[in-house]
């Protein structure tokens, strides 16, 4: 701030004019304000922080006639939303809990200015600048950005690399709150350690810088644990796991498993079996670990012609009779696929033998094995080739006389010239029996010692469609009650087929002619039958048909089965009258006395339903007060029961039930008008 100077010419007004400059301007660098309060933040709202009446000492000021008109009212502003004044006791509270992290920033003086203005009456006396200082308390942990973070270091870098770890952020404003120092936990005994400096801004900036050189062969992965604590009363914190991965470099140098190797052969080149195998590892991952075995280049290629070695397996193989060698050394190379790539070297030493060799035989089949087995269809006819055999000796004479033998019973061997066969089916086959044999075939030589080999392979039977479905049963008998609802299952029609795939997948349905006979049934094509409609045993008690099925096989077979439904009976018809057909029925009847029939007639009704549905009982009901009649139960007939006289003659209304023998029973009546007459005639002529 510049000087300001004055002489003994200058005016009074005018210096205190200046004093007043003066005096606002310290004001704007350190904020006048009447009274300072502090309240520390978080606090609820209704929180007291100060009172301005009494601080002020305004009622001092005023006759106590007038104390009463006085009232305390907060200027609206941005920050007077935090706080309240009491109107009339002039006390100062919080109205929300106060956040000083979202109020103010970090490092900085955090407080809010309030003019409370004060009235008498409808005036305003005075205006009072209130200063409340929010006091930051250690509500916040520092927090990492992650609370896992993957660091990668190269097996082998120098002492003193570096690579950078995220700091952690603490939303505390006041400087103890947010300051934060950083320890790195699990690092005893560790190749690690960490380095803290500070950025242009103040901020920290860490980093994890190795202590001694690493190797992934030993240690491959590191845990460590940094933790961030702030400085606060008590002090919070929290941690980062770090996880360091040890990336591998090709730093080794394969290995074989032997210093030399030695190995004693015979003169029998063989292209499957190896007569060694040199083997080397690399303790390097990946490619850096992976090794291919070569000929030393100084290796003749004479030498080479004889051998020959996988590159991939170091398997070693005789590819060429030598007749007259008896040995030989050679190197191997082992080299791994690094960059760049690294490699060792290894004796071989190779005694070739020459002795008396065994027959060897070589059989090539019409196809390509599937799983170790030589595929060959069900159907194939006998005598039909199979494979075509070859026998190899290098002995002459009697050592290289070969003879081969097979003793089976579904394939035989014929001999075609020397040396040469092929295998036959001697017998039909079927997979459903048998789907797969093992043969043997026997080669011996005439030498002596006899020298003989055998070679046992399998023969897989390949299924063919040739079983047809055959069903469980002869004929498929179903129950159902009538008046069902509709798509009520009956049951599954079974079927099975041995053939496999394809042949043995089966589909069902029903063989109907649609324009003669309406089936109300149907099946799914996995043989589950249900109805499609409600059935009555009066309209039809039993269903004939006949289900079909077939393979998926090609081409397809099928077959046939007798179905029978049987429509249980339900006592769903009442009983009807067919005599007397009407009702009320007249009937005139004579009496005579000693007539022996003493039947007047017969009763009769008829049932639509079946069995005990429709075996109908016969009784009186009304009108046979006086017991002169009586009806059979079973057969309906109505007669006379006691003698009669004069008079009993007169007309009679008699009510006849008719019930079947069902559950719930159902009945019907009728109704008989019998006018009776007395003959004087004892008997009728």
């Amino acid at each position: 701030m510049d000087l300001i100077y004055f002489n003994t010419r200058t005016k009074p007004e005018t210096k205190i004019l200046f004093k007043i400059i003066l005096l606002f301007s310290i004001c704007q660098m350190y904020i006048c304000a009447d009274f300072v309060y502090t309240i520390e933040e978080g606090k609820r709202p209704g929180t007291y922080i100060g009172d301005i009446a009494t601080d002020s000492n305004i009622m001092e000021s005023i006759q106590p006639e007038d104390q009463s008109s006085i009232w305390f009212t907060l200027l609206q502003q941005k920050d007077s939303i935090f706080f309240r004044v009491a109107r009339k006791t002039g006390k100062l509270y919080t109205s929300q809990i106060l956040d000083a992290e979202s109020i103010c920033k970090r490092d900085k003086e955090c407080f809010q200015l309030l003019d409370v203005v004060i009235h008498r009456g409808s005036s305003s006396i005075k205006i009072l600048t209130i200063k409340v200082n929010m006091k930051d308390i250690n509500d916040n942990s520092p927090i990492f950005p992650r609370k896992q973070i993957n660091i990668e270091f190269e097996e082998g870098q120098e002492k003193g690399m570096k690579m950078s770890i995220p700091n952690a952020i603490d939303k505390d404003i006041s400087k103890n709150n947010s300051q934060i120092s950083y320890e790195l936990k699990n690092s005893q005994d560790k190749p690690f350690e960490l380095m803290v400096s500070k950025d242009v801004t103040g901020a920290s900036k860490l980093a994890l810088v190795l202590k001694e050189m690493l190797d992934r062969e030993k240690q491959d992965t590191y845990k460590l644990q940094l933790i961030a604590k702030d400085g606060g009363s008590p002090s919070r914190q929290s941690v980062l796991d770090i996880l360091v991965s040890v990336i591998d470099v090709n730093d080794n140098t394969p290995v074989f498993s032997k210093d030399i190797y030695r190995v004693y052969i015979k003169d029998e080149p063989n292209e499957t079996f190896p007569i060694l195998t040199v083997l080397a590892n690399d303790a390097d991952l990946g490619k850096h670990g992976k090794i291919s075995y070569h000929f030393n280049p100084p290796t003749s290629q004479s030498f080479k012609n004889h051998f020959r070695i996988n590159e991939e397996t170091g398997e070693i193989f005789l590819t060429k009779r030598f007749g007259t060698y008896t040995g030989d050394i050679f190197i191997i190379n082992a080299t791994d696929q690094g960059q760049p790539p690294l490699s060792n070297i290894v004796l071989v030493v190779v005694v070739v033998t020459i002795a008396n060799n065994p027959p060897y035989l070589r059989l090539k089949f019409m196809h390509s094995p599937i799983d170790n087995r030589y595929p060959i269809r069900e159907d194939v006819n006998v005598g039909s080739f199979i494979a075509y055999g070859e026998v190899i000796d290098k002995d002459r004479g009697l050592n290289g006389d070969v003879t081969c033998y097979l003793y089976h019973n579904k394939f035989q061997l014929q001999k075609l010239r020397i040396r040469k066969y092929q295998l036959m089916l001697k017998n039909p086959l079927d997979r459903e029996k048998e789907e797969h044999y093992d043969v043997l075939i026997s080669c011996q030589d005439k030498g002596s010692p006899l020298l003989y080999t055998e070679k046992i392979f399998s023969i897989q039977v390949m299924d063919i469609n040739d079983v047809r479905p055959q069903f469980t049963k002869d004929t498929f008998k179903f129950f159902i009650d009538e008046n069902q609802n509709s798509r009520i299952t009956l049951g599954y029609i079974n079927a099975t087929d041995p053939d496999l795939g394809d042949g043995g997948k089966l589909t069902y349905s029903l063989i109907t002619n649609n324009k003669k006979h309406f089936l109300p049934f149907k099946i799914t094509t996995n043989g589950l039958l249900s109805a499609i409609m409600s059935l009555d045993h009066e309209f039809q008690h039993t269903y004939h048909f006949k289900v079909f099925v077939k393979d998926n096989g090609t081409p397809s077979l099928n077959n046939t089965v007798n179905v029978i439904v049987e429509v249980t009976d339900k006592n769903d018809n009442a009983p009807y009258f067919t005599f007397p057909s009407v009702k009320p029925y007249n009937l005139h009847i004579t009496y005579y006395p000693d007539a022996r029939n003493k039947n007047i007639t017969q009763i009769k009704a008829a049932d639509s339903d079946s069995q005990e549905n429709a075996f109908l009982k016969y009784q009186i009901i009304r009108g046979n007060d006086k017991q002169m009649f009586t009806i059979n139960q079973y057969t309906g007939f109505l007669a006379f029961n006691r003698q009669l006289s004069q008079q009993n003659a007169g007309s009679y209304q008699l009510d006849i039930l008719v019930k079947d023998s069902g559950r719930p029973v159902l009945s019907a009546t009728t109704t008989l008008n019998l006018t009776l007459t007395i003959s004087n005639n004892t008997s009728e002529m």
